[in-house]
């Protein structure tokens, strides 16, 4: 695989939802994905997990969560020491890019759409 491992925070199981797209286009495009979600099933033929993984070397977190239900996910964020967080359309919040800032100052943020990036081949740029 690629040295863009991605987790996909908010994959689901519905094939017309735009997490599950990208974990799709992410596997396209040889990059090793991880769909993390509530529910359980399958994203893109890869199982869903539920359980918060432990992840060693994660490149990029793209949300797919709203900033009301980011919070519960804010100290699994922090614990993955991801290199880029991807806010897409909708995931946008303040207080969590504070908190990144503060706590993980080394990790880029964007507000984007990993679909775009992944269509315009700048997702890894």
């Amino acid at each position: 695989m690629s040295d863009y491992k991605t987790i996909v925070l908010g994959a689901t199981t519905k094939p017309t939802r735009y997490a599950y797209l990208a974990t799709q286009r992410l596997l396209d495009n040889n990059i090793e994905v991880i769909p993390v979600g509530i529910r359980k099933g399958a994203a893109a033929g890869i199982p869903i997990r539920n359980d918060l993984p432990k992840i060693e070397n994660v490149h990029t977190i793209t949300l797919y969560l709203n900033p009301q239900v980011q919070k519960e996910y804010y100290d699994y964020i922090l614990s993955l020491k991801p290199q880029r967080i991807i806010f897409n359309p909708g995931t946008e919040n303040t207080e969590l890019y504070g908190i990144l800032k503060r706590e993980l100052p080394n990790t880029r943020i964007e507000v984007a759409c990993t679909l775009v990036l992944l269509s315009i081949d700048n997702y890894k740029s």
